[in-house]
């Protein structure tokens, strides 16, 4: 169980609380610490698979909990975004993404529990929304479209991202029920 890449996801989760926290200190920087803490949690998602394979450390334990750091760490970071814009334009994205992991989630556990699982695998469309959604989130989260005077709109980019992976999140949901369809139909 204590393996690097299981670490390496434990600091993930216990990166959570610190973002939150960070994020809405009563301090000038605090968005962007919080922004640039989210970025290093998104980092260590790579890296503990990365290490996972790497090292031949893959765990049931990993398995289980690297997408649920996932999970929590941006369930979070969307439901701050639409506390800290509180707009439609950031909120009913930020719900199709809750909702679509949520889904999935169920879905690859019901599938895993029909012996099914491989039919509902991470796919390209899933990981283009997941890389997506993390810059979306990393760009809002900073808040920043000015560094040092030179513009770099990372807001705007945000926004736009965030849209992107709402759409891939959609699109990657129905790819998923279409495989599972035959799955959740029969009669067994």
């Amino acid at each position: 169980m204590w393996t690097i890449p299981n670490l390496v996801t434990l600091f993930r989760v216990v990166l959570i609380p610190v973002f939150v926290v960070v994020y809405f200190l009563d301090w000038r920087w605090a968005h962007e610490a919080g922004a640039f803490i989210f970025w290093l949690a998104a980092i260590t998602d790579w890296f503990d698979g990365y290490l996972a394979r790497k090292l031949q450390q893959s765990t049931p334990f990993g398995a289980f909990l690297d997408p649920v750091a996932d999970k929590l760490i941006v369930g979070a970071a969307l439901l701050m975004i639409t506390h800290s814009y509180a707009t439609l334009w950031i909120t009913i994205p930020a719900i199709a993404l809750l909702m679509r992991e949520i889904y999935v989630s169920a879905l690859r556990e019901w599938m895993g529990q029909n012996n099914a699982r491989d039919s509902v695998k991470v796919s390209f469309i899933g990981k283009a929304k997941t890389t997506a959604q993390m810059l979306a989130l990393i760009g809002l989260l900073s808040g920043l479209e000015t560094v040092a005077g030179f513009p770099i709109y990372w807001v705007s980019l945000g926004y736009i991202l965030l849209y992107i992976a709402a759409v891939l999140s959609v699109w990657s949901m129905i790819t998923y029920t279409i495989a599972a369809i035959p799955y959740l139909t029969s009669k067994k």
